[in-house]
């Protein structure tokens, strides 16, 4: 009976550590994304923005910059794009989005604080079985993003908007929020698997990993 409760208790605590280490590293690939800015201007080359909007690629780049740093600051402040104009939805839109990425920051923090000290006690007896499950949690959040992605895209970011999303104001107007133009869904395609393939790679660190120190143990 003893040994039963302590196996469920080491399985519970297992998980706990492999879960919060898998969320640490979606909120990590996710926040990297965010301010990877080449991505952005790689794009801007690639679907020819500037030529496509009538926008220069100085004010494309003011826009969405201002509109990173505005994502990434996690104090609040009013959305007031330097040099496009923006709707009232438009800007409510944006501080929707301001409180997901403000509530990934905050997953971010405490998934490392949890997973550090998580850690540290498994490391202490040598135990590493949180890496398994931890990658298995997160190669299922890969796979399911990229059938979905390779079925429909276009429905895929859709169906994303109306889960996260309580009203309408993502659906823009490019007359009043001209914003809408310099961010086409290609870019948010690139961006989404840039995300994927952040997590990939940690998901194959974590197999090695693993791998390694059994063959050491």
């Amino acid at each position: 009976m003893c040994f039963c409760l302590f196996l469920t208790n080491y399985r519970f605590l297992q998980w706990s550590i492999a879960i919060s280490v898998a969320v640490f590293v979606i909120c990590f690939a996710i926040i990297a994304t965010l301010g990877f800015t080449p991505l952005y201007y790689f794009d801007v080359r690639h679907l020819n923005i500037a030529e496509q909007t009538g926008i220069g690629n100085a004010r494309i780049a003011e826009n969405y910059n201002y509109t990173i740093l505005y994502l990434l600051n996690p104090f609040s402040q009013s959305f007031d794009l330097p040099s496009l104009a923006s709707s009232t939805g438009g800007r409510i839109h944006f501080q929707d989005v301001k409180r997901i990425f403000t509530a990934i920051e905050v997953l971010f923090v405490l998934s490392a604080v949890i997973s550090a000290i998580g850690i540290r006690k498994n490391i202490r007896y040598r135990d590493y079985s949180f890496l398994k499950p931890a990658a298995i949690v997160l190669t299922l959040f890969t796979i399911i993003p990229l059938l979905m992605f390779a079925i429909d895209f276009n429905r895929t970011f859709i169906m994303f908007h109306k889960l996260f999303f309580r009203n309408n104001y993502w659906i823009f107007d490019p007359s009043t929020d001209p914003i809408i133009n310099i961010l086409p869904e290609t870019f948010f395609l690139h961006a989404a698997l840039l995300i994927l393939g952040i997590i990939a790679i940690c998901i194959t660190a974590m197999v090695l990993i693993n791998r390694r120190l059994a063959v050491n143990n």
